[in-house]
């Protein structure tokens, strides 16, 4: 089946900088978006970067210019380099893939989140 594995969250502090990385497993047919989200405590899940299959890629405005999403060669792993890191940047991130696992099932998938925390 079709798994989204992360990996790269951790401890930061203030203004630094951490990858996450969140690669696709199992057999599929073909990766059409992926993305990151986050939720912290006592607030709403939001989108924060995802990107195509065309490479197009958005973002959310709280994180531009700090954030950037990307995928290898093989679209089978998606990166969010984070940069400039603020205590507001700590939450759950979570890996989302809109992802074909053969020619006829289209489905999208969720990672099992990852913790970022920033603090001094």
């Amino acid at each position: 089946q079709v798994q989204l594995v992360e990996s790269g969250g951790g401890l930061v502090q203030p203004g630094g900088s951490l990858r996450l990385s969140c690669a696709v497993s199992g057999s599929f047919f073909s990766i059409y978006e992926m993305g990151w989200y986050r939720q912290a405590p006592g607030k709403q899940r939001e989108l924060v970067a995802t990107i195509t299959d065309r490479c197009k890629s958005r973002y959310a405005d709280s994180v531009k210019g700090r954030f950037t999403i990307a995928r290898d060669t093989s679209e089978s792993t998606v990166y969010l380099h984070m940069s400039s890191l603020t205590p507001e940047d700590t939450a759950i991130y979570i890996c989302n893939g809109d992802i074909a696992s053969s020619f006829f099932h289209r489905d999208d998938y969720w990672g099992q989140g990852t913790q970022v925390s920033v603090s001094s």
